[in-house]
């Protein structure tokens, strides 16, 4: 069973609210209460102003440690677990208090790493911000968004930085790994800790960046295989949390010369991809208009040894939509806009409107009319393979769809169905089935639609039925021989 820690949570109920919905959110603490059982220091009550001198990076120093995660999502709880699977003492904070009471009942909340995981593992999840006080190290995995302006919003960032420099005794490493701007670190978090704690950062408490590379649903690329970056304020600091990732990351640890470089490298990372996939967008857009098989070109260019295999889609979820604006944003402070990360966003942006012609012409060509029409959405996730529909994409493309009063029903085995009604405002099948559909859009290629056969979904479809294939999954041929009319994104 998972230890527990009294629920006493200092955070007022309005405080308490998530913004973005993710349930990573951390709120400012009222107070700092009474702490016990601070590990490797004297007392923080006393906050003590003499220096403190940072440990070396030894790896036995490291693992006598006590670890902290702040924000409980898809990126701090897998993190918590590797953690405790290299026997850390590890502390789970998160303001939500189902999603606390779900993972000390042993219930994996992200889907992510697995409920025998969450039952294994000998971490204390609380709503308590006064356990902050008994860390070595705590780590913020809290969420970023950005703002109906595509504005980073680093309120969560600052919030965290309150609480956990309310709690936090002298002697702390704080480590920052949720997706900033450069400069993010030091112009936000480091400020709301000082303030909050009455201490000095790189004096009484150490500070780092390093950003996160979770990818959910994706078992090979996992904490213990990608390589992690850490930036510091000195090389001491640095050093040291190199050395506590490398106990828990078997691909290594890169050291990233500043705090800047990590927070740049983790919205490169997501940038290129968003340029990438713009570039297919924008000529599957293009070749559309030609009358040109997108997918046959790009089969055929990537023959070429060096040609970089993207394919045309949805552009959603919580990073690759995202983190461009963060390096937008800081460079216009600087008086310059890249122009071509813009031009990129605006290109993916545009998707969903182009699939929803897509499904208007298939329908047209089809004989149908667009009002007495029913279109099934297939796969209304981010992605394959998870149950995440926040930032999804495919909610544009039904929106576009029902402008033209096309009847939309949507199914997706993975995304909890009240949900789905309430986000998308649909109806939802809770079981899939073809009967009298007019049009599929296949949206998100969950590996559970493997199976479907052409054949079989022709035997149920309206007559003269068409595929509109986003996730570039079906075979042309094989759709086309069942007698549906297959388009491409």
């Amino acid at each position: 069973m998972n230890p527990t820690i009294s629920d006493i949570d200092s955070t007022t109920e309005e405080e308490r609210e998530d913004i973005d919905g993710d349930g990573d959110g951390v709120a400012s603490a009222t107070g700092t209460g009474t702490r016990t059982g601070v590990v490797h220091r004297s007392s923080a009550s006393s906050r003590r102003r003499d220096v403190v001198e940072h440990p070396a990076p030894t790896d036995d120093r490291a693992r006598e440690a006590t670890v902290c995660v702040v924000g409980l999502g898809y990126v701090g709880l897998p993190l918590a677990v590797g953690f405790s699977r290299e026997n850390y003492q590890v502390l789970g904070y998160d303001i939500d208090e189902s999603k606390v009471e779900s993972l000390r009942n042993g219930v994996d909340t992200t889907g992510d790493v697995g409920d025998d995981a969450i039952q294994t593992e000998e971490i204390a999840y609380t709503t308590d911000a006064d356990v902050i006080g008994e860390a070595d190290y705590v780590v913020i995995t809290v969420p970023t968004p950005i703002d109906d302006t595509d504005r980073p919003r680093l309120d969560f960032v600052e919030s965290a930085g309150r609480t956990v420099g309310a709690n936090m005794a002298p002697g702390t490493t704080v480590v920052l790994e949720s997706t900033v701007y450069p400069g993010a670190t030091r112009e936000v978090l480091v400020p709301a800790l000082e303030e909050s704690s009455e201490l000095e950062a790189g004096k009484d408490f150490f500070v780092a960046y390093s950003p996160e590379r979770a990818t959910p649903a994706d078992d090979e690329h996992t904490l213990e295989n990608v390589v992690k970056v850490v930036g510091a304020a000195d090389n001491a600091v640095r050093e040291h949390v190199a050395a506590l990732y490398e106990t828990v990351v078997d691909a290594g640890v890169y050291r990233a010369p500043s705090i800047e470089v990590a927070e740049a490298c983790k919205v490169v990372e997501n940038a290129q991809r968003d340029l990438n996939i713009a570039l297919v967008n924008e000529l599957a857009m293009a070749f559309d208009r030609m009358d040109i098989d997108t997918q046959a070109v790009l089969e055929a260019a990537s023959t070429k040894w060096n040609f970089h295999d993207y394919r045309p889609g949805l552009v959603g979820g919580h990073c690759i939509p995202v983190d461009p604006y963060f390096l937008t944003h800081r460079a216009s402070q600087e008086g310059y806009d890249p122009q071509l990360l813009l031009a990129s966003r605006d290109v993916n942006e545009a998707m969903p409107e182009h699939v929803a012609k897509q499904t208007f012409k298939a329908l047209n060509q089809c004989d149908k009319t667009l009002r007495q029409s029913d279109v099934l959405v297939l796969g209304l996730a981010y992605k394959p393979d998870v149950a995440d529909i926040r930032s999804s994409k495919a909610a544009a493309v039904v929106e576009e769809l029902r402008e033209f009063d096309v009847n939309v029903v949507g199914y997706d085995p993975l995304a909890d169905d009240d949900a789905v009604r309430s986000v998308f405002d649909i109806d939802v099948q809770e079981e899939l089935s073809f009967e009298g559909i007019d049009a599929v859009v296949f949206a998100t290629a969950h590996s559970a639609f493997d199976d479907l056969e052409p054949d079989e979904m022709a035997a149920e479809l309206a007559d003269e039925p068409s595929l509109i294939d986003v996730a570039s999954a079906f075979d042309r041929d094989a759709v086309t021989d069942a007698g549906i009319a297959y388009w491409g994104v």
